[in-house]
């Protein structure tokens, strides 16, 4: 055969089998599946793009300082404006040269809108001043107090979105916080203190002591565990984390609260000074003590120095006598 190869029969072009017509028409709808699906993975593609820019815009971000949410009752749309009225209450209420110190996320909105000095904003070059906030933030109370007394900082800013279940507040950012700190202030701060022995992250009873003591906590929670919502009967609800809080008997003692928003969102507290722990901070006219009546117990014959009933020496003898 591979001898007579040459001499075989060659069929002409025109001349097709039935065989031959069936692959053909396999081919042809092989191929038009293969177009039917590049079709639908595009389009899934794009509506993936579409959903991502939604989600970005809307749920991990605001890009605008008035938010709006719906009612799942009735489904009415109410404004949030808890960010301006923060802000002018900055701008009204603090002096000129005021420091705040917030997490960078809001360090832009904060200069623009209530024109004061931040301590980092969201051009965030400064890594080791950041992860100095975050050490702060991630600290104990009174930890905390020697690091913004070193920055000279007069109000701290917290967002806290437990009240009406905003998800993009403080405590859900706050393990960023702890991550910057660590990579600064291995020694001080480990990430791995707050999370549970079962490597859970929790703010209710089984949280963990470093997380339920730090400078975020009790800013965030200050005053929360007294406030009962309509939707659920145990004070202290975190409606973002679905759990109460556990950690709702706490007293500051080296911040005071300054202002709370009207849903919570905004929270700002003023540092006091090292001299109110000290001595009252009285004014220059309060410093000179009033004349009064006050007589000393010392009478005119004790008192030191006083020539009265002072004995007297008559002639080598002693006199009981006045000079």
């Amino acid at each position: 055969m591979y001898d007579k190869a040459g001499k075989l029969k060659h069929r002409p072009k025109h001349e097709t089998t039935s065989h031959d017509t069936s692959n053909s028409g396999g081919a042809g709808m092989g191929s038009n599946l293969k177009s039917v699906v590049i079709v639908a993975v595009l389009m899934i593609l794009m509506m993936f793009a579409v959903h991502c820019t939604w989600v970005t815009s809307n749920a991990y971000s605001s890009p605008s300082i008035v938010l709006a949410f719906y009612n799942s009752a009735d489904g009415t749309r109410n404004i949030l404006d808890d960010f301006r009225e923060a802000y002018y209450w900055l701008s009204q209420n603090t002096a000129d040269d005021a420091r705040v110190m917030s997490w960078w996320d809001y360090g832009y909105q904060i200069a623009g809108m209530a024109n004061r000095t931040t301590l980092v904003d969201n051009n965030t070059w400064n890594n080791s001043h950041i992860a100095l906030v975050g050490k702060a933030m991630s600290s104990p109370e009174d930890k905390a107090y020697e690091i913004m007394t070193s920055l000279d900082v007069d109000y701290v800013l917290v967002i806290f979105g437990g009240v009406i279940g905003y998800s993009g507040d403080d405590i859900n950012k706050f393990l960023w916080m702890v991550r910057i700190a660590e990579g600064e202030h291995p020694k001080d701060i480990r990430e791995s203190d707050f999370f549970t022995d079962r490597g859970e992250f929790r703010v209710d009873a089984e949280g963990a002591p470093a997380l339920l003591n730090c400078l975020m906590y009790k800013l965030s929670y200050y005053r929360f565990g007294e406030l009962k919502l309509d939707y659920r009967g145990a004070a202290g609800y975190d409606r973002t984390r679905n759990s109460v809080i556990g950690n709702k008997d706490f007293e500051l003692t080296y911040l005071e609260e300054a202002y709370t928003s009207e849903h919570w969102l905004v929270r700002i507290y003023r540092v006091k000074k090292p001299h109110e722990f000290n001595r009252p901070n009285l004014k220059e006219d309060d410093r000179v003590f009033p004349v009064s009546d006050y007589v000393s117990r010392k009478t005119s014959k004790r008192r030191k120095g006083s020539i009265k009933n002072r004995p007297v020496i008559v002639k080598g003898k002693r006199s009981t006598g006045t000079k």
